[in-house]
């Protein structure tokens, strides 16, 4: 019996009832209160990092592909045409099958308004391309009073990248300008940044986000059309617009009064148009053909003192290339040298051998480290033969800044000539 109760005593605990422990309301709202606000600060954190992150995220992981631009290049015209067209005219003149009546008619006032407003049309078509270019400089002046100037000149719309709008006009505009903007013809004005400039030409582009310009403006907006200019003549119809009279968005009629004259640049020569167009001696734009393609850059200061009263233009075919290295970023090489064709006749008067006449060498420039001189003849460039300028110019035009190029000359000693080796390091002009 006493062994009973004894093992009863000793498992009574079995029979004891486990009660749950009381619910601490109190604390367990704490808990989660304190569980809510970390998973709130996580996800801050999270998605001000996801935020900052996301730019580099895309760019590694989808990477954009730099879009360029490709200028398709002018054929120059061939003396074989010309020669072509000689043979034709010697060829008496075939009888007509049958005689055709020919009745002329007497052109009347009205008849020439007509024409006026059928030119003025394919300008005012062609102002759909131009755009207001304004530079701003700022600073302090003598007495510490701030200043702020603007200069303003026209541009052309020449180039949409799919990602930007690419807008040429000359660098003096925005040449040290703190601040870039362009005004579109409807008035809409949007920032804009240098993207390259020429600093042979003074020629620059400057670069529009595609996504700061609304739909309606880009609706009113055109991209001009480069066209061929080697067939420009003395007597061409062109229209300059732009800025050629100081104000935006004129247009001016005329002709080309001469088209076989050449300005000589700092490593290229090109061929310069004259008109008799009237213009400002600060005048900028373009000079259209009756397609309304672009066939001339209006840059006064290539004009002669005599000619800074008309239009004066460079012939854009020749500066395509140039053009096109701009819009895709890309600097223009740099020699340093004017230069001039040594042809037969000059070669026989003159005694000089053939190939490329240095006449004048920039001060500081890479081919006056180099030791080039004035009267020097290049002969070769990387042992290619050149005996013309423009020959010089496909082979620098392939260099890129801080290629090697290695320039023979033949340079008078004495009664004779000498070839000499010199090795430029090509550079930027700025």
């Amino acid at each position: 019996m006493k062994q009973q109760e004894q093992n009863e005593q000793e498992f009574a605990f079995i029979k004891e009832k486990i009660k749950d422990k009381p619910i601490n309301k109190r604390r367990l709202l704490a808990q989660a209160g304190y569980n809510i606000l970390c998973a709130v600060i996580f996800g801050a954190i999270a998605c001000v990092v996801f935020v900052w992150l996301r730019p580099y995220l895309e760019e590694w992981l989808y990477p954009k592909e730099e879009s360029t631009i490709s200028i398709p290049r002018d054929d120059v015209p061939q003396e074989e045409e010309e020669e072509m067209e000689e043979e034709e005219e010697k060829e008496p003149p075939k009888e007509p099958e049958s005689q055709t009546v020919v009745v002329q008619e007497k052109l009347e006032i009205e008849d020439y308004q007509e024409l006026q407003n059928q030119l003025y049309d394919i300008g005012k078509q062609a102002n759909k391309s131009v755009v207001t270019v304004t530079g701003v400089t700022s600073g302090m002046d003598w007495f510490d009073t701030p200043y702020e100037n603007e200069n303003r000149a026209a541009g052309i719309v020449v180039g949409d990248s799919g990602q930007e709008l690419l807008i040429l006009t000359e660098k003096k505009v925005i040449a040290d300008a703190q601040e870039i903007s362009i005004t579109f013809i409807d008035g809409t004005v949007v920032s804009a940044s240098l993207k390259k400039y020429d600093g042979n030409t003074g020629i620059a582009i400057i670069s529009v986000p595609l996504e700061e310009i609304s739909e309606e403006t880009m609706n009113q907006v055109a991209v001009a059309s480069l066209g061929n200019s080697y067939v420009v003549k003395q007597g061409t119809a062109v229209l300059a617009i732009g800025s050629p009279l100081g104000a935006n968005y004129s247009i001016l009629c005329g002709t080309i009064t001469s088209s076989n004259n050449e300005v000589s640049t700092i490593d290229r020569n090109y061929t310069i148009f004259t008109t008799d167009i009237v213009g400002s001696e600060n005048g900028s734009g373009v000079l259209i053909n009756l397609s309304g393609e672009i066939v001339g850059l209006v840059l006064q200061d290539y004009s002669s003192h005599s000619d800074r009263n008309t239009i004066t233009a460079l012939s854009v075919s020749e500066l395509k290339q140039v053009i096109e290295d701009l819009f895709n970023g890309r600097d223009v090489p740099y020699v340093g040298l004017r230069l001039s064709t040594v042809t037969d006749e000059i070669a026989k008067e003159y005694n000089i051998p053939k190939g490329v006449y240095i006449k004048s060498v920039e001060l500081d420039s890479p081919a006056m480290a180099a030791g080039l001189q004035e009267a020097d003849v290049i002969i070769t460039v990387n042992g290619e033969e050149v005996k013309t300028v423009e020959q010089y110019n496909q082979k620098i035009y392939a260099l890129n800044p801080e290629d090697a190029v290695l320039i023979t000359v033949k340079r008078q000693n004495g009664e004779e000539y000498v070839d000499l080796e010199c090795i430029v390091t090509v550079g930027v002009l700025k």
